[in-house]
């Protein structure tokens, strides 16, 4: 079917329309999507479009790029696709990227390469950029240069009204403030101009453990104390991830329950910043090295596949280690469903204010869940897990809530929450934006 609005034409699909599952499949496949229509986007132009065909119908309206942080199942409204608006545009003279909505990650990496530049991505080459960066986009390099919505110098968005803007800080300051944090539930974003940083090389990679040689949790108890001696400019996490026996992993992951440390320093003497962590206990591997920062995603190793998971996060003011060790235990080789853990150690650059509305700063650790399997089960296993963090827990990461969760509870602190509110009243009080993660206004 075709939509023209004063000579736009619109691609819609429904279902039973050749093409319309396709559009729908993305890297996550734990929930199904139903919507009653779903709008190939391939420009601007299109997004304008299809926001005034769904005001028109009373249609909610989503947005999906890579499909990695979906909230969940959902049936009927309107869903664009922006993975064919993959363009991306460098400005070395600037330090800056233009990237538009379908943008991956790997691509803008790509692109700043040749240049000695590098964008403030995150661990998967696979994601989607300009989503990631909604929701704050925590890096590979976070503790030296801060989030990458910190980055960002301009937007060009899509309003509930059908009308196409080009943000900045000085011509729209509130709304530039809610879009970088408030993910896609205040206007649809198109494209975005975020900067570079100056970095060609950065020692990384990480040291992994036998958890059932090694106690992970005097693994995570030495970890701790370590981030208390780094500097700024390093950045870290700790995981830890019970693999199956199956072959088609590496021999040396199979049925293993690997632990590891995960580091990305940019300045000089990373050999002696995590000598300390070598002195934990045997070595299942190591794979520290200088190497081009185009070879950055090898540090955390994420799956490029699509598959089925369940998850979420919890900011903590700080990281009570027993407590933390009793999570381990609980998510450990003998949970069902198996779960995977990471805790990025948080500070540094990200906590420094910005003019936009990322929460948390004051946080010093991020821990994040995630399982294989159905909601339900996963259910099971996280529930408690978080409830040992309880007393430490600041709230949730929006690019880390994946649809284990309540939807929306815990996203903001209290006069964030609210001051999102006054702008979704202003920018979309009819709530039109509301098949992601997000706010509501205050009348809704």
């Amino acid at each position: 079917m075709t939509y023209v609005d004063e000579h736009l034409d619109l691609s819609l699909l429904r279902p039973g329309d050749a093409g319309y599952d396709d559009e729908l499949t993305g890297f996550q496949l734990g929930f199904a999507q139903r919507p009653d229509v779903v709008v190939p986007a391939r420009s601007a132009a299109d997004v304008v479009a299809a926001v005034r065909y769904a005001a028109a119908e009373g249609l909610p309206v989503g947005v999906q790029a890579t499909g990695h942080g979906l909230p969940g199942g959902y049936d009927g409204g309107m869903l664009v696709t922006t993975r064919r608006m993959d363009q991306v545009g460098v400005d070395p003279g600037a330090r800056t990227v233009r990237v538009r909505a379908g943008v991956r990650w790997g691509q803008v990496v790509a692109a700043a390469e040749p240049y000695g530049l590098a964008p403030l991505n995150g661990s998967a080459p696979g994601v989607g950029a300009v989503s990631y960066t909604l929701g704050g986009g925590l890096g590979i390099l976070a503790r030296e240069f801060g989030y990458a919505a910190d980055h960002v110098r301009w937007l060009e968005v899509v309003t509930a009204d059908g009308e196409l803007r080009h943000v900045t800080p000085d011509s729209d300051p509130e709304l530039y403030w809610a879009l970088l944090g408030a993910g896609q539930s205040i206007a649809l974003v198109t494209e975005l101009e975020i900067g570079l940083v100056p970095v060609r090389t950065l020692y990384g990679g990480s040291l992994a453990f036998d958890g059932r040689v090694v106690d992970p949790a005097a693994v995570l108890r030495a970890y701790e104390d370590w981030t208390r001696t780094v500097p700024d400019g390093l950045t870290s996490s700790f995981a830890a991830v019970p693999y199956p026996d199956l072959p088609a992993l590496p021999p040396h992951l199979r049925g293993k329950y690997v632990v590891s440390i995960r580091v990305a320093h940019t300045g000089a003497g990373g050999e002696r910043i995590v000598a300390p962590l070598r002195e934990t206990g045997p070595l299942l591997s190591d794979s520290l090295r200088v190497m081009p920062y185009a070879e950055s995603h090898t540090i955390h190793s994420d799956p490029d596949f699509p598959h089925a998971y369940h998850g979420d996060s919890a900011v903590l003011r700080d990281l009570d280690v027993e407590r933390a060790g009793d999570l381990l235990k609980a998510t450990g080789p003998q949970a069902e469903p198996m779960c995977v853990v990471q805790i990025n150690h948080l500070g540094g650059a990200l906590g420094r204010p910005a003019p936009n509305a990322v929460p948390y700063r004051e946080g010093r650790f991020l821990v994040r869940l995630l399982t294989v399997g159905e909601r339900e089960q996963a259910r099971a296993v996280l529930d408690p897990a978080f409830a040992l963090l309880a007393e430490d827990t600041l709230g949730r990461s929006l690019n880390f809530a994946f649809g284990a969760g309540d939807r929306n509870t815990g996203l903001y602190d209290p006069e964030t929450r609210k001051r999102l509110a006054r702008v979704k009243e202003t920018y979309d009080p009819a709530n039109l934006f509301r098949r992601n993660y997000g706010v509501q206004a205050l009348s809704a």
